[in-house]
């Protein structure tokens, strides 16, 4: 979601050469940027004393002119403060208005730089959108933030054996979300479904985009993948249970709906529900998801 941002820094100084600096996972999405010189991946994690480890990875990625951080926390202050910029800015929120974290990313570097720029759509370089013969239903059931954001196995499984008539399935998962992609696996077995294929902990992260970039459809919980999809316009059914669908939902896409029940408890924006009854998700069912799909297509 910081893509549209980048791209008006982009835009109001091109000849700026950038570094971009951050976890594994994220830095890929950059790895074919025009602008982008040089990327490093943020080993203040490993072993030994983090802020030490944040001052070697100040030192080694170079000296820069502006340095800006889209995170705020202090490892990202004490970082910018290791790397000896005199411009340094750190993200900080400009309002309290339910706005989607897209604008708030871009009145941060509004801010920061003194301009005025309006964001555009997410962007990826170095993918290009290639649809098979055969049309392609995406399912991603994981969701990195915690259980609470998780649609349930078989409610996914029942969307892909009746849209398995005219889709082939792809399975998409992190490699920590192998498990119940295997539970949606064996109800499409059991069901007698063989066109599918389960891809999950099984990607890169580049495959993972290339993947994505090639369906046409995809439905999923809020998450990075969903967010991937908009990039690349794909027909999308989000399921929103405990999270702000008007902060984090897709930007921008013409075919993205979401499915949500605006329960009173609801967003709680907790990794585990907090009531123990999960009714967010649990409420939600295959009929739900397949009348959305209806409606996008």
């Amino acid at each position: 979601m910081t893509t549209p941002a980048i791209e008006n820094i982009v835009k109001t100084y091109p000849d700026a050469k950038l570094t971009i600096y951050g976890s594994y996972v994220s830095t890929r999405l950059f790895l074919h940027h025009p602008s982008v010189e040089k990327i490093f991946i943020d080993e203040s994690k490993k072993e030994g004393f983090r802020y030490l480890n944040l001052y070697r990875d100040a030192k080694k990625v170079g000296k820069f002119d502006i340095a800006l951080s889209f995170r705020k926390n202090f490892t990202t202050q004490y970082l910018l403060f290791f790397l000896g910029v005199k411009k340094r800015y750190i993200y900080k929120r400009y309002t309290k208005k339910e706005i989607h974290q897209v604008l708030r990313y871009n009145v941060f570097i509004n801010k920061s730089f003194e301009i005025q720029t309006t964001p555009g759509k997410l962007k990826i370089y170095g993918y290009e959108s290639e649809k098979s013969d055969k049309k392609i239903l995406g399912l991603n059931p994981g969701a990195t933030y915690g259980s609470a954001k998780r649609w349930y196995p078989e409610e996914f499984a029942k969307v892909a054996i009746e849209m398995s008539k005219d889709y082939d399935i792809v399975i998409f998962g992190g490699p920590n979300e192998d498990e119940i992609a295997a539970d949606i696996e064996k109800l499409l077995v059991d069901a007698g479904v063989k066109n599918y294929q389960n891809l999950a902990a099984k990607t890169s992260v580049e495959e993972l985009i290339s993947g994505i970039s090639k369906l046409d459809l995809f439905v999923t919980n809020d998450s990075g993948p969903m967010h991937l999809a908009a990039t690349f316009g794909v027909p999308t059914v989000t399921i929103f249970g405990p999270t702000k669908y008007t902060e984090t939902n897709q930007w921008m896409n013409e075919k993205g709906v979401i499915v949500t029940k605006d329960l009173d408890c609801a967003p709680c924006m907790k990794r585990i529900c907090p009531l123990g009854h999960h009714n967010c998700m649990k409420l939600i069912k295959a009929d739900d998801v397949l009348e959305k799909i209806r409606e996008v297509l």
